[in-house]
């Protein structure tokens, strides 16, 4: 135990020696300019109040699911969800994970185990990584957002593939041309499975890019998330009854885990009930990416990346000075994270910022003022 307790020092001194140490913390009376919580429902008292009622009516059901799905943990209320879920997004089918990172585990580590190739944008989430390293098929990266590098890779393959990508990226925030890559997974007969779980609740009325872009019948699956824009927790695959029928026998993060709480399950459905109402030609949030985006072009020396989506961001090389810069802006009162590499590549270190409905004009303008004074000094 000792060896083994020494080689751990060890690899966390690495890591600070390195500046690539991580921590954990609590941040309280910041502007909240991090989180993944777009539409504010994660603070929102109407849906709070909505899951207190939703409890009481379905005071019948306990507080755990008890078991695995296969096991104790399937019901009447997650079947029920799955369908509300699977009809809001204009999907075949649904299947609830305990989160986006089970879900991708899940289905790619299974899915590669029957298809030859896996094609990947280089960009895509760490959770796809994970799931396909779980898997037997070739890995396939192509280029960011480029459908000619899809079409390079595709082309030379000579067996069943499997396309992954996101709809919006999680880093830059900007968007991938879904419309050109499912043509040509059409045409090479790979399946395109799309990652929307920072498009849900922000694109095409809530339902995520590939129902705003009318894709729903060219995308072989879809990945959703309830724990960003819509406030709670867990994830769902949407997709036909084929594949949400393989992935019950064969996604061990499925099988072999312990199934969401009814809790959650019941936040789930009343965050739906609310997505279902939801004016978007009225949303602040998307005033508030325009006024960012506007703003920033009257500043000189600074290179943003994003502004499609609430995700935006500002290169800072390096890992030091992307913490001094964050660490200032801090101190401004404003919650910004700075993200280093290896997370990112080396040299794309950035300050990653989101927007949210709540966020108003005058913390927007702040923010920018803060960034503009922090690399000022670090510089």
């Amino acid at each position: 135990m000792k060896r083994l307790d020494e080689l751990v020092a060890a690899k966390l001194a690495q890591r600070k020696e390195e500046g690539t140490f991580r921590s954990l913390k609590t941040v309280e009376g910041q502007v909240d300019f991090t989180s993944n919580d777009y539409l504010g429902f994660a603070r929102s008292l109407e849906l709070k109040r909505r899951i207190s009622d939703a409890e009481k009516q379905f005071s019948e059901v306990g507080v755990g699911s008890t078991g695995s799905r296969l096991l104790t943990g399937n019901s009447e209320l997650a079947e029920q969800v799955e369908r509300q879920v699977a009809d809001f997004h204009h999907a075949q089918t649904a299947l609830i994970f305990n989160s986006g990172y089970d879900a991708n585990v899940g289905l790619y580590s299974s899915l590669g185990r029957i298809a030859k190739y896996i094609v990947y944008d280089e960009l895509i989430h760490a959770s796809v990584h994970d799931g396909m390293r779980l898997s037997r098929a070739e890995l396939k990266p192509f280029k960011h957002n480029d459908a000619e590098s899809l079409r390079s890779v595709l082309s030379e393959l000579d067996g069943t593939a499997v396309v992954a990508v996101e709809s919006v990226y999680s880093m830059d925030g900007d968007l991938a041309p879904l419309r050109e890559l499912a043509a040509l997974c059409k045409a090479f007969d790979a399946a395109l499975i799309v990652d929307e779980a920072h498009a849900v609740g922000l694109f095409g009325e809530g339902r995520g890019r590939v129902s705003e872009l009318g894709l729903e019948d060219e995308v072989y699956a879809r990945l959703v998330t309830f724990s960003k824009a819509l406030g709670c927790h867990g994830a769902a695959v949407l997709c036909n009854d084929n594949l949400r029928q393989f992935l019950v026998n064969h996604a061990r993060s499925l099988i072999f885990s312990t199934f969401t709480s009814n809790h959650s399950l019941l936040a789930v459905k009343c965050v739906y009930d609310m997505l279902s109402v939801c004016n978007y030609s009225n949303l602040n949030i998307s005033h508030l990416i325009g006024l960012f985006n506007q703003s920033m072009k009257g500043v000189s020396g600074i290179r943003q990346i994003g502004g499609e989506s609430p995700i935006l961001g500002v290169i800072i090389a390096g890992n030091a000075e992307v913490r001094a810069v964050a660490a200032a802006m801090q101190n401004d009162g404003f919650d910004v994270r700075p993200i280093v590499s290896p997370t990112v590549p080396k040299g794309t270190e950035r300050i990653r910022i989101c927007l949210h409905e709540f966020n108003t004009e005058e913390e927007v303008k702040g923010l920018i003022q803060s960034l503009q004074k922090a690399m000022a000094n670090v510089g």
